[in-house]
């Protein structure tokens, strides 16, 4: 039960009786020692009864004079010895001796609690009393109960004006931090609601720069990373990302031109020597590639592509949105899958051609299932991209400003989508290779919209799908430039690793080995291929004659020959143009040391 500071003689009163009625039952019975209490642990764990006698202890002589409140502070396991009284108390019954009065404004220190009890002996938590000069002359009682008293008040004050003490070094109180109290003594600090409104605003006129709460003072490092969010990051990602889409166009063209080459000059070799030879590695994974291509178009021969035109029209706007994000989801899905499919069938075509002829059974089987799982994946991937192709083509002929509201909707859902993300370098350079990708893809529908205007549409046309061409390539490069720039800026990314991007598409190019492979550009151009074909198609028949059939057979093989020539003649500038500059680019690199502009 806690006493309050104002009945501090009370509790000293009490505490001292109870001391008193003590001593002087010990003093009655001088010899007698006090039995051990059934509830003490020691007692218990020994299994002695109530009635059994104590061990005897050593008597310590008493030492003459009066100890000082100032002597030395005893630990844990010293006995303390005052006076005519001899007895040993530990350091944990003195604490619950001071705990008794807990609320008072001052400690007791161990001295004065040596000085005011009487000293007992203390073992395993009980106390017994050992000896006694003195028995019972009331006249002493009386005096030992006031000295008690006057021994608590006098510890009490001392402590109180001293403070505790405890193996030699000095405790001081911690007060207690009255905010009030602390603003009165700190007469330099006010508070700004204690100044006045005019003195307030000309203290943050004169006090600096004004967004000094919200922004921190720059640098010359951050002065170079806003410089090159703004113009060196956007130069060199849309470098990177058009010479993709050249490496992308020229592989496109060495589909339809390169591939057809090698198997007529195959089947020529064979029919002038009229011997059936083991093709090689090269000459199987072109085969493997025209089978899927000519599978590829005429499965889209079969598609109705005014029908789907019309069930696409005839969907909303938000549903356009949805068609077309998760056509192109699928289409990243199709163009991951089907680089690894394709990888599959050069292996399987390089084993069957390097096969002994006791495996050739096993390689074969093996050639024929990688060849149909790459025809069913070219397949897939190329409705996907005619899916998409169609969708596009709605957005641009519609007249409700879908494409508008289709374009702002897609590549602002893909700046949240990729932005805000923690990438690796190698994640980076992925992703622009993704989008080098996807530029071509969008190449190929514009095509198609183009080839869609000159079979069905009416009119002054070619203005319209002009600028509306024009629109979606400059949203798609702008979208490209601010999701790069600040993928880098977040991820700590700066100009020279485009550089490095861009020396490794170049290495690429010239078929130099690379230290790491994940790092190439991976782009089949089947889906594509069968799309463009699938669409052109109708355009060149549209300009043949009906009638006679010699006559139709011959136009068909004129304007055969001229488009083969003319992407023959395409492919050699692109390709040309591509390994000179990756020549020089490399060259320069390597001279350098360094991937800076």
């Amino acid at each position: 039960m806690a006493l309050r500071s104002g009945d501090r003689k009370l509790s000293f009163d009490i505490l001292a009786d109870s001391e008193y009625e003590y001593l002087t039952s010990a003093f009655a019975e001088p010899d007698a020692a006090i039995s051990r209490s059934h509830s003490d642990p020691a007692h218990l764990q020994n299994g002695a009864s109530a009635s059994s006698p104590p061990r005897k202890r050593k008597k310590r002589k008493s030492r003459k004079g009066k100890s000082s409140f100032n002597s030395e502070i005893p630990t844990a396991d010293t006995p303390l010895i005052n006076g005519d009284l001899n007895y040993s108390c530990t350091l944990s019954t003195v604490t619950e001796a001071a705990s008794v009065v807990p609320d008072l404004d001052c400690e007791v220190t161990l001295s004065s609690v040596y000085g005011a009890l009487r000293q007992r002996n203390v073992g395993n938590g009980g106390c017994s009393e050992v000896n006694s000069d003195d028995s019972g002359s009331s006249k002493k009682d009386d005096s030992a109960k006031e000295e008690v008293a006057e021994n608590w008040n006098a510890g009490g004050k001392e402590t109180a004006q001293q403070g505790p003490e405890m193996n030699g070094r000095k405790l001081e109180k911690d007060g207690t931090l009255d905010w009030k109290e602390w603003m009165a003594e700190d007469a330099n600090y006010i508070l700004p609601m204690d100044k006045s409104p005019v003195k307030y605003f000309l203290e943050e006129v004169h006090a600096g720069y004004s967004l000094r709460s919200t922004t921190t003072l720059g640098n010359d490092k951050e002065r170079e990373r806003v410089y090159d969010t703004i113009f060196r990051l956007p130069w060199r990602c849309e470098l990177l990302i058009n010479i993709g889409f050249f490496v992308c166009f020229d592989s496109f063209l060495s589909l339809l031109t390169i591939m057809p080459t090698r198997i007529v000059m195959v089947f020529w070799k064979l029919l002038r020597t009229r011997q059936f030879k083991r093709l090689s590695s090269p000459e199987l994974s072109d085969f493997g590639c025209f089978i899927a291509l000519i599978i590829g178009v005429t499965l889209l021969q079969q598609a109705d592509i005014s029908l789907i035109y019309h069930m696409i029209r005839g969907q909303g706007i938000i549903k356009l949105y949805v068609v077309y994000n998760v056509l192109e989801v699928f289409d990243k899905l199709c163009q991951s899958f089907g680089g690894d499919v394709m990888q599959a069938l050069f292996n399987s075509a390089d084993g069957l051609a390097n096969c002994s002829p006791e495996n050739m059974q096993f390689w074969m089987w093996r050639f024929v299932s990688d060849e149909a799982l790459a025809v069913a994946a070219s397949v897939i991937h190329s409705f996907i991209l005619l899916a998409q192709a169609i969708t596009l083509s709605t957005c641009i002929v519609a007249h409700n400003n879908a494409l508008f509201a289709m374009l702002v909707s897609n590549n602002f859902a893909e700046i949240k989508s990729n932005v805000f993300k923690r990438y690796s370098k190698d994640n980076v350079q992925s992703l622009v290779y993704f989008d080098s990708v996807e530029r071509f893809h969008i190449t190929a529908f514009i095509l198609f919209v183009l080839a869609q205007n000159i079979l069905e549409a009416e009119g002054p046309w070619f203005e319209s799908f002009l600028s509306n061409a024009l629109v979606v390539y400059i949203c798609e490069v702008m979208i490209d430039i601010i999701k790069h720039s600040f993928i880098s800026k977040f991820n700590g990314l700066k100009p020279t690793a485009f550089s490095e991007f861009l020396e490794d598409l170049c290495k690429q190019t010239l078929n130099m080995q690379t230290e790491n492979s994940n790092k190439n550009l991976t782009f089949v151009p089947l889906a594509p291929a069968c799309v463009v074909i699938r669409v052109l198609r109708p355009v060149y028949a549209a300009h043949l004659p009906y009638n006679p059939l010699p006559w139709r057979l011959f136009w068909m093989l004129v304007l055969s020959g001229m488009t083969f020539v003319m992407l023959a003649s395409l492919k050699m500038m692109i390709g040309m143009g591509l390994r000179k500059h990756a020549t020089w680019y490399v060259k320069r690199c390597q001279s350098r040391k360094l991937h800076s502009d």
